[in-house]
């Protein structure tokens, strides 16, 4: 498996990516908690799932947060792996987007491509009663926004098991990752129902989200990308 771990070219606007940097942090934090109340009192953990996460057929009865809950669910994470696999592609893609947009800007794109794969997510499984959580939808937007602007940056990554390190195009890394990890299975569970435990369909609804990259982006990042110049 190929696991990308940075972008290999430096920040154009600013040097300290804090907003990627925070989301990273507040992810890890939330996850400490959810390990403690896993261990001192499971049900409230239970609570935690069902009333920050999305579960579809209570939005449809307009019960629960509703709204709210297609953010606070960028938060929550089912497990290690899980987490470590959303914040380390958040970190390799996340930080020159970032740069592109600006803090607050980058902040508000995360947050609608979470909504928008909340959105897919609830639409496509409307009478699910499970409780959909992770920052899976957020990231693939992430991922969506750096391949239609860095096309062709490398990035660094692994192949793992094996200690092998090399730097690819974003553009053949990330294809691989949005049709094997995302599209493929999306289309199996709509046709198959197969694996609801993961929302496939809410990755899907993150990368449409991510088309919408040029609303956040600065005026200079603009004028730079259609002039076909690097952003």
């Amino acid at each position: 498996m190929f696991i990308p771990l940075s972008d290999k070219e430096p920040n154009r606007y600013s040097g300290f990516s804090s907003v990627t940097l925070v989301l990273i942090g507040l992810n890890v934090l939330i996850y400490a908690y959810e390990e403690a109340l896993a261990v001192s009192a499971p049900e409230n953990l239970y609570f935690l799932f069902y009333f920050f996460g999305v579960v579809p057929k209570w939005i449809w009865a307009q019960q629960g947060l509703g709204a709210v809950s297609a953010i606070t669910v960028a938060f929550l994470h089912g497990g290690m792996a899980h987490l470590l696999g959303n914040m380390l592609f958040l970190w390799a893609f996340g930080r020159r987007v970032e740069d592109a947009c600006g803090r607050w800007r980058f902040l508000c794109f995360y947050l609608l491509c979470s909504v928008t794969a909340t959105l897919a997510h609830v639409i496509i499984h409307s009478q699910g009663e499970l409780p959909g959580i992770g920052a899976s939808g957020a990231v693939s937007g992430v991922m969506a926004a750096y391949l239609i602007l860095y096309p062709w940056g490398r990035i660094n990554t692994i192949f793992f098991p094996l200690p092998i390190r090399f730097s690819v195009r974003a553009f053949w890394l990330l294809i691989y990752f949005l049709i094997i990890s995302n599209v493929i299975p999306a289309l199996q569970v709509l046709f198959s129902q197969a694996d609801f435990q993961v929302a496939y369909w809410a990755h899907l609804g993150g990368l449409i989200g991510g088309t919408s990259i040029f609303l956040f982006m600065r005026p200079e990042a603009i004028y730079r990308f259609w002039r076909q110049d690097s952003v």
